[in-house]
């Protein structure tokens, strides 16, 4: 069977999108590198490149390859969900964030491929390729991200995006929806 067609199967038989259905669901999926080889592109001085697999009003499957750039510490909005490493490997830094305060980094964890983490609902983490090891990666969301905030650590300020800009701080002015600064820990 496809990939488009497994995809398909897959969400559109999902009666939940607990924690432990979505893991399911990417295990279910059973996806090959190979197939997302088509969709890969060069991220073009992003830390990423992006491409939308599948959305419906439950869902998100998303598939990224990775640059040397590392991404910008940020949340998800109000969606949860899982990532697989398909190829390389990952180091996600995980935040601490505190009302109005700047994220404080708690610790990195490298991930290699065929491994899966979670990522929770208004978690704060980054990702990147360290090593140069081609990461792709494979992410499936609920409910799709809208609302994402994105952290600049060094100019201490976060910014609501718009759902066509990924993890980093936007160049395009109509991608801020909502800019404020933040405190410094112990300010």
């Amino acid at each position: 069977m496809e990939l488009m067609e497994r995809i398909e199967k897959v969400f559109g038989q999902m009666e939940s999108t607990s924690r432990e259905a979505l893991r399911e669901a990417m295990e279910k999926l059973n996806v090959q590198l190979e197939e997302l080889m088509p969709s890969l592109q060069d991220p073009d001085g992003k830390p990423y490149y992006r491409k939308l697999l599948y959305k419906d009003e439950q869902v998100e499957l998303l598939v990224m390859n990775w640059s040397d750039i590392e991404c910008a510490p940020h949340d998800h909005g109000e969606s949860c969900g899982w990532i697989q490493v398909m190829n390389g490997v990952s180091r996600n830094t995980v935040y601490e964030v505190k009302e109005n305060q700047l994220p404080s980094e708690l610790f990195s964890e490298y991930k290699q491929k065929g491994k899966f983490f979670y990522a929770p609902k208004k978690g704060v983490h980054k990702m990147t390729d360290p090593a140069q090891t081609d990461l792709v990666t494979l992410h499936l969301y609920s409910p799709p991200i809208t609302g994402m905030v994105v952290y600049d650590l060094k100019t201490c300020a976060a910014c609501v995006v718009s759902d066509d800009c990924g993890a980093w701080w936007p160049d395009d002015q109509k991608q801020k929806l909502r800019e404020y600064k933040l405190q410094q820990a112990g300010n």
